[in-house]
């Protein structure tokens, strides 16, 4: 009964290790399902007889490991999992008959708007995504038409959705006719309006805090680069703020040389005059108004001439010039303020634990040269830089990054496996301990079950019989009965492990009395019994 508890016990051991501490490991099947497809998904593995589980989420699935592809296989076959954005299979199921131009218009919008969902999603970092298009209405008694419009909800964390609003407004503007990139308005699942064309500020607004953080980010990286190398990752801290001018600007410049100069024309004017009058030196008489003669000139006449002449020359010469007009989008540094945090012990490993307090801070000033240098510091601007030894809280980050994969690392990875290894050995430990060891011991309890005593300083003699002498069944009778086969074996007892084996050439009836000598009760037994035998 024991033997068959241990037995029982053991295979329940097996089966428990079997079913549970070895179940193989779950593989994620989907992420992010709705209700609807995550009821329809399970629907359909319970039918194909698929073991599933539903994450904590309530949003998730997962499978036995090595059941993923034949789970998708099996989903895909039946369409799932659909999550509402469904493309331009639409049409698949659409039929020609009775189809009104309405219908089919709703149709090719709600399948430009799924496709588009689905590219979106594509994206990293963004989880889900929901497309609103409102396209272009033509009527013929507008004085205008309706200009398209589209609205986009996504579902992502703060940094992806900011990086991506840009991005989103430009796929959604191309893939949609005559929708410009000022009518498509972004927001997440939070109700922030991450980008909307009804206010210019609003996008000048986002475009310039994205600038300001990509090169604060930028700024941080270049200084991870260099300190990293010697430091680790995990022994230093930096933090970057940038003030930023990001105003549009447009300067209009004209430079002339007055070096190069070009005869571009050339006027001559001259000018002659020359004039002479003569005045008779008379007095008025009578003679003078008597019609019949001509008055006689007497005496003398006074005469005057007068001649000028004049030259006017005027050139005109051409400057060189350059106009010059330059339009700014981009931004312009005016400071920088970067502080780096670093790690004390992690300076004391590299300057020594007996460096004086000298040493570590001239190692802190190199690093703050670094810093200055790989973050691009100009002093004229103004910028400042600030580099402080701190002890940090993890003393787990004084260990060396770079020094590989560890062991404690290598056990967290591998802890089920090893779980699982060890469930196994303690299974078949308690196997052999608590079933085979007492099967063996019951089964060779016969022949172990009495211990010779031993006699001290007493030397056995060699008790084989004669060999078909009557003498030789009593010997064997008494061999069995004392718990050895045979009477050699009752002498191979001692301190040498066995192989002490002394043959002493007696008679029947010196090796009997030994026999009794060593227990008088079981010899008294055995001659009975052979007393016995002999009489039937």
């Amino acid at each position: 009964m024991i033997l068959g508890g241990v037995g029982a016990v053991s295979m329940l051991l097996i089966l428990f290790a079997a079913l549970y501490v070895n179940k193989p490991a779950q593989e994620t099947l989907y992420v992010g399902l709705d209700a609807t497809d995550l009821n329809q998904i399970s629907i359909a593995l319970a039918e194909a007889k698929i073991n599933f589980q539903v994450g904590t989420d309530g949003t998730s699935l997962t499978v036995p490991a090595g059941m993923t592809g034949k789970a998708r296989a099996l989903l895909a076959e039946r369409g799932l999992p659909t999550s509402g954005k469904a493309g331009y299979e639409l049409f698949d199921n659409v039929g020609s008959l009775g189809l009104t131009s309405f219908m089919q218009e709703v149709t090719r919008v709600r399948a430009l708007e799924g496709e588009i969902s689905r590219t979106i999603t594509s994206i990293a970092g963004i989880s889900a995504a929901r497309v609103h298009i409102v396209m272009q209405d033509v009527g013929n008694f507008r004085k205008a038409d309706q200009k398209p419009t589209a609205s986009v909800m996504i579902r992502a964390s703060a940094e992806a959705a900011r990086k991506s609003a840009s991005a989103i407004r430009h796929l959604v503007a191309s893939a949609v006719p005559g929708l410009e990139v000022d009518d498509v308005t972004i927001l997440d699942s939070t109700g922030q309006l991450l980008a909307s064309g009804d206010d210019p500020g609003n996008g000048a607004l986002s475009r310039n805090l994205g600038i300001v953080q990509n090169v604060q980010s930028e700024v941080e990286s270049n200084i991870d680069k260099a300190l990293a190398p010697f430091l680790g990752m995990d022994n230093f801290r930096s933090s970057v703020t940038a003030q930023l001018n990001t105003d549009s600007q447009q300067v209009q410049e004209t430079t002339y040389d007055p070096d190069s100069k070009v005869e571009r024309s050339v006027r001559t004017v001259k000018e002659a005059q020359k004039s002479q009058q003569s005045q008779p030196d008379s007095a008025a008489t009578v003679e003078q108004n008597i019609p019949q003669a001509a008055p006689q000139s007497g005496g003398n006449t006074p005469t005057s001439n007068d001649q000028s002449d004049k030259r006017e020359e005027q050139t005109n010469y051409e400057i060189n010039s350059k106009t010059t007009a330059t339009t700014r989008n981009s931004y312009k540094i005016e400071k920088l303020s970067v502080a780096v945090v670093v790690n004390r012990g992690r300076i004391a490993q590299m300057v020594g634990q007996g460096a004086d307090q000298a040493k570590v801070d001239a190692y802190v000033a190199e690093m703050q040269k670094i810093v200055a240098t790989a973050a691009g510091v100009d002093p004229a601007r103004g910028d400042i830089v600030t580099v402080n030894a701190m002890d940090f809280l993890d003393n787990q980050l004084l260990e060396d990054t770079s020094s590989g994969f560890s062991i404690t690392d290598m056990l967290s990875r591998n802890m089920a496996g090893i779980i699982n290894s060890l469930a196994f050995v303690a299974v078949a430990f308690l196997i052999v301990w608590m079933g085979f060891r007492p099967l063996i011991r019951s089964l060779g309890g016969s022949s172990n079950s009495t211990a010779l005593p031993e006699a001290a300083g007493l030397e056995l003699p060699d008790f084989a019989p004669a060999v078909g002498g009557p003498g030789a069944a009593l010997m064997d009778g008494f061999g069995s009965d004392f718990g050895f086969d045979s009477t050699d074996d009752l002498l191979t007892m001692g301190d040498d492990g066995g192989t002490f084996n002394r043959r002493v050439k007696e008679g029947p009836e010196r090796r009997l009395s030994r026999m009794v000598e060593i227990s008088e009760e079981r010899a008294a037994k055995i001659l009975r019994k052979w007393a016995v035998d002999q009489a039937a």
